[in-house]
């Protein structure tokens, strides 16, 4: 029995130190910095963003949300990235809202609630193959700031396919890029 005890307290100890290796990582960061690609970012997202902020200034409408911001890194800083294309952009965040919003109608908004719209949301969007990331934030805007089934089109909708026609113009002015990977 003691023997086995001891058995049973190295496997356990073993898989500690084989899960906390796991956090060392590999080295340095393989990313380079090139000033083009820096400019490219740059003008990409301020003219995303201050075209989307002057039409919430000039309409009645609501044509932004923050997790746009984060949008627009991926659009212009991981152009070629397969959670940055199109697909991911707009789907990812048609998909992520509408599940924030059918929990919040059928659920309301209490913590669990949220945590499940979340957890739904990356689900749905893995499903999809529309993954984004910044899109996992769209069931907290929606559910916090208590929106309604509109906030689907306007924002989110016209608002991620204006991120990608700016995303395609941009992208496509430098020889060495070409956006999108993929569409579909």
């Amino acid at each position: 029995m003691e023997h086995a005890t001891t058995v049973k307290r190295e496997e356990v100890q073993l898989f500690h130190v084989r899960y906390l290796s796991k956090m060392k990582g590999k080295g340095r960061s393989p990313l380079k910095v090139d000033v083009k690609d820096i400019i490219t970012g740059l003008i990409g997202g301020f003219l995303t963003i201050f075209a989307l902020v002057l039409l919430t200034n000039m309409t009645a409408a609501v044509w932004l949300m923050a997790p746009f911001g984060a949008s627009c890194v991926l659009a212009f800083g991981a152009w070629n990235a397969p959670l940055s294309q199109p697909r991911n952009i707009i789907g990812g965040h048609f998909v992520s809202t509408f599940v924030g919003l059918a929990i919040y109608q059928l659920l309301g908004n209490e913590p669990w609630t949220i945590g499940l719209a979340v957890g739904l949301a990356i689900a749905f969007m893995m499903v999809t193959k529309t993954t984004h990331p910044p899109a996992g934030a769209d069931p907290l805007v929606v559910m916090l700031g208590a929106y309604s089934w509109s906030y689907l089109i306007t924002p989110v909708l016209i608002g991620s396919v204006i991120i990608v026609f700016f995303a395609l113009i941009i992208n496509n002015l430098r020889s060495n890029r070409e956006y999108p990977t993929f569409w579909i």
